[in-house]
């Protein structure tokens, strides 16, 4: 099992996706196992994109991130970081394929509707920007036997 950060960005509560976005997610057979709404500090936005706060497009991304509340979900499943980042489609929304979260729902490169780590580190650095001790409910369910193989539960 893995784990995953993923948010639902400002653009996707203003235009009152996240319920679709939620279903997406629960169809593909990954589990929630952390959610909460909240609004994004500059300084959170700068802890997350510590990467990018140095390179000249970071304000436009800081002031897109903190525009709004976000919903941060924490997602567990067999390769959940691959899973979700596939069911995303490709950060440039214009570039995703039909059939994934930002090619049926968004044509910018910004305003994508959604995050998702890129890998196993940032996963852990990321989840625990956003959830804090006790804060995640992991849990299994009757389903999980038809919905993966046992060497995969």
């Amino acid at each position: 099992m893995e784990r995953t950060l993923i948010l639902f960005k400002p653009d996707a509560v203003q235009r009152r996706l996240c319920g679709k976005l939620l279903g997406r997610i629960e169809d593909r057979g990954l589990r929630i196992i952390g959610l909460k709404m909240l609004q994004v500090t500059p300084e959170l936005s700068r802890k997350h994109y510590a990467e990018h706060v140095s390179k000249p497009f970071y304000p436009q991304l800081e002031a897109f991130i903190v525009s709004g509340p976000i919903v941060a979900l924490a997602v567990e499943g067999p390769d959940a970081i691959r899973v979700m980042r596939d069911t995303m489609g490709k950060t440039n929304a214009r570039d995703a394929a039909p059939g994934t979260i930002r090619g049926d729902f968004a044509i910018s490169r910004q305003m994508n509707l959604i995050h998702g780590s890129d890998g196993p580190e940032a996963a852990v650095r990321e989840l625990a920007l956003y959830f804090g001790p006790g804060e995640l409910c992991p849990w299994t369910s009757p389903l999980d036997g038809v919905i993966l193989a046992p060497d995969e539960v």
